[in-house]
C-alpha cells in the first residue's frame, strides 16, 4: 500500500504529540550531560510546525516533508535542529513530484536522512548520538524491505533497532558536541538525542498502525 501526503500528515501529527508527551523525559536525560534544553528546544519547533499542518496538507510527499525540515531547522534551538531538519530535507528530496511513495521509497528516504545527519553532525555509530539510534533502524529497515516484508513489520523491526541503539548509549562516552568535554562522566546516561530519535520513528510505527 502506497503512502500518500495525509499519510505523512499524520505521522508528523504523532510526532509532535510523541515530542510534547516526553518534553520533561527528554530534558532530564539532556540534563546529565548538556544544558537540560533537548526536549523543550524540540518541542518548540515542533509545536510551531504544528501550527503550519494545515497549510501543507496540499503538497505533494516530497514538499511537504521538505518544507518541515525546513521549519524543524528555524525552530529546534541548539545544534539538533539542523540535524532533524536535515533528515527530513534529505528524505523529502528523494520523493520530490511523487503523490505516493512505496516502502521502497521509504527506504531510500531513510538512508538519505541518516546520510545528512551523519554529514553535517560528523559523527559514527559509538560517539553517542543521534546515529546510534537512527543507522541501526535504516539498516534494519532496508533488509526488512528488501526481504519482502510489510511497511508496518519494516517499521516495527526498525523501531526495535532503535530503541536497542538508543538504549545502548548509556554506556558510551560522549565524543561529539558539549558533551564531549564531559568525558568519562557521559558514561551511565542516555543520549537524549537518540532516545528522541527512537520517539520520533516510534510514532511513525504508530500512525502506521492506525492507517494500514
Amino acid at each position: 500500500m502506497a503512502t500518500k501526503a495525509k499519510d505523512i500528515i499524520m505521522a508528523l501529527e504523532k510526532m509532535i504529540e510523541a515530542i510534547e508527551d516526553n518534553r520533561v523525559y527528554l530534558d532530564e536525560l539532556d540534563r546529565a550531560t548538556g544544558d537540560g534544553e533537548h526536549g523543550s528546544n524540540l518541542c518548540r519547533g515542533f509545536q510551531e510546525l504544528k501550527k503550519k499542518l494545515l497549510s501543507l496538507e496540499e503538497m505533494c510527499t516530497g514538499d511537504l516533508l521538505v518544507r518541515t525540515g525546513e521549519v524543524l531547522t528555524s525552530n529546534i534551538g541548539g545544534a539538533a535542529g539542523p540535524l532533524y531538519g536535515i533528515a527530513f530535507v534529505n528524505a523529502g528530496r528523494k520523493v520530490l513530484g511523487k503523490a505516493e511513495i512505496t516502502k521502497e521509497d521509504i527506504s531510500e528516504m531513510l538512508s538519505s536522512a541518516l546520510e545528512g545527519v551523519k554529514k553535517i553532525g560528523k559523527a559514527q555509530i559509538g560517539d553517542k548520538t543521534i546515529v546510534d539510534a537512527l543507522e541501526p533502524a535504516v539498516n534494519s529497515f532496508r533488509e526488512a524491505v528488501n526481504k519482502g516484508q510489510s511497511l508496518r513489520e519494516s517499521l516495527g523491526i526498525a523501531v526495535e533497532s532503535a530503541k536497542k541503539g538508543a538504549e545502548s548509549t548509556t554506556h558510551l562516552e560522549a565524543k561529539k558536541g558539549r558533551a564531549s568535554y564531559l568525558g568519562s562522566r557521559t558514561c551511565g546516561c542516555q543520549d537524549p538525542g537518540a532516545t528522541s530519535t527512537y520517539l520520533i520513528l516510534k510514532a511513525i510505527l504508530e500512525s502506521c498502525n492506525k492507517t494500514i
